[in-house]
């Protein structure tokens, strides 16, 4: 007990006279101002707990005791309800009551005599996991979202796992749940709780465990300590399963919530935390799909308009052909007329000549004129498929003039069209820039690229 030393007492000279007030009231600020606050072990005995809600109780011992307080203010903080008998340790001032004359202690904290030494351990404990960087956030893993198997380390008869599937029903009924079941409190509990860790680690991959949830209900320190004991967190630590640590009730920390991946207030939080709500899931689903159809619909409108667009552009070699087999039918036709009008102009030369011999019939003349009708008429017809040949030659000069400028004739000799995402054709490096998309016409279908790197304008002449 640490106390300070009391204030000396001076005798008076003169004989002065108090009233009982006034003494009571020097005597609380002598034990008051001469007093820090004090650690006192003993036995609670005349426990009582008025409508106000303060606590009034007499610790002693087997020599002594003292008559005690504590306010509302400050009991309303214990995780424990005390009871006559009892033993504790409190923190308190010395005090007195002046209204009775009464010595007291006011406590300003409890905890049963047991608890000192846990809370001690507890610390130590903490303090040398996270001196080995055990509580280190990067070491923390995110358990899945949605889990489809959880393995689950508690008491299998204990409120905890009723909880956990209770919840897990309301919300995500899908979930599979296997219970390792163990003993979550009293002596061994640590060591069945470390080995049930390591058994579900074993399974893990037979059983198709997602995460571990480590748990149990609430209850007092002595209730929780098998998950502060270092064989526990270590089994936590050597995990290769997610854990999720919800032991006790919310205000309840354990050394089990440090080393775990993540830590829940209670069982049935847990439990939301490793399962969706189904209308909630399902609600974002429909969201989801009805994203993807509008999606669907704008590319499928868009490639549309595009594809339109093309045709309206490109114009089909097709039509080129038979505008040229149309012209070449046409040629051939009046190349028939023409000779047929040569040959009957040449036969009404022939009739005029002949007509002519007739009338001045000089024999010789007219074999002469027969002759010379019979030369013209032979040149006239090579001349005839002289000029039937030119034409057939000019025809298919024109027709290979025509497939040399075909775009698809250009495309079949391994060329290609290349233009933006506008369309618009590509044919000098400055219209690029990296990362640019681009389309290439095939002689049979498009390429879709993204420029990458550009080289540069090649020299005159060179070829890329």
């Amino acid at each position: 007990m640490r106390y300070n030393a009391p204030m000396s007492i001076q005798t008076p000279t003169k004989r002065q006279t108090l009233t009982i007030s006034q003494l009571n009231r020097q005597a609380k600020r002598l034990l008051e101002g001469n007093f820090a606050s004090v650690w006192i072990e003993g036995e609670l005995s005349n426990f009582s707990k008025p409508s106000s809600g303060h606590w009034y109780f007499t610790l002693k011992d087997s020599a002594a005791q003292v008559r005690c307080a504590m306010f509302r203010t400050q009991n309303m903080r214990l995780r424990f309800h005390p009871e006559a008998g009892q033993q504790v340790v409190i923190r308190a001032k010395v005090s007195l009551y002046e209204a009775r004359g009464d010595y007291q202690l006011i406590a300003e904290y409890m905890e049963p005599t047991g608890d000192g030494a846990l809370a001690r351990d507890f610390e130590a404990l903490k303090g040398k996991l996270q001196a080995e960087g055990l509580f280190e956030t990067q070491l923390k893993r995110s358990p899945p979202t949605l889990p489809r198997h959880i393995a689950v380390v508690t008491s299998a008869t204990g409120a905890a796992i009723h909880d956990i599937l209770s919840v897990l029903g309301r919300r995500f009924a899908q979930t599979r749940v296997t219970i390792v079941p163990t003993v979550v409190q009293g002596q061994g509990a640590a060591t069945q709780i470390s080995a049930a860790i390591a058994l579900a680690n074993r399974a893990a991959d037979d059983c198709g465990f997602d995460v571990l949830l480590v748990s149990r209900g609430g209850g007092s320190l002595e209730d929780l300590w098998a998950f502060n004991e270092e064989v526990v967190a270590r089994a936590i630590v050597a995990s290769e399963l997610p854990v999720v640590s919800a032991v006790g009730h919310e205000v309840d920390f354990t050394i089990a919530d440090f080393v775990a991946d993540v830590r829940a207030p209670t069982p049935s939080a847990a439990a939301e935390l490793l399962s969706p709500d189904t209308d909630e899931l399902a609600a974002t689903l429909a969201g989801f799909e009805q994203q993807l159809q509008r999606s669907i619909e704008q590319r499928i409108t868009a490639g549309k308009t595009q594809l339109q667009w093309l045709q309206t552009q490109l114009r089909h070699p097709g039509s080129r052909l038979r505008e040229q087999a149309q012209r070449l039918d046409e040629l051939e036709s009046r190349l028939t007329l023409a000779r047929a009008n040569r040959a009957q102009l040449s036969h009404h030369r022939l009739a005029l000549l002949a007509a002519r011999l007739q009338q001045q019939n000089p024999a010789g003349d007219i074999e002469k004129k027969q002759l010379n009708a019979t030369g013209l008429l032979r040149r006239l017809q090579q001349q005839m498929l002289q000029q039937l040949a030119q034409h057939k030659l000019q025809l298919a000069n024109s027709v290979q003039l025509l497939n040399a400028v075909s775009p698809l004739a250009t495309l079949d000799r391994g060329y290609a069209i290349v233009s933006d995402n506008k369309q618009r054709v590509i044919s000098d490096v400055d219209q690029l820039s990296p990362g640019q998309s681009l389309f290439t016409r095939l002689a049979h279908g498009t390429v879709e690229s993204t420029v990458a790197r550009i080289v540069g304008e090649p020299s005159q002449g060179q070829l890329l």
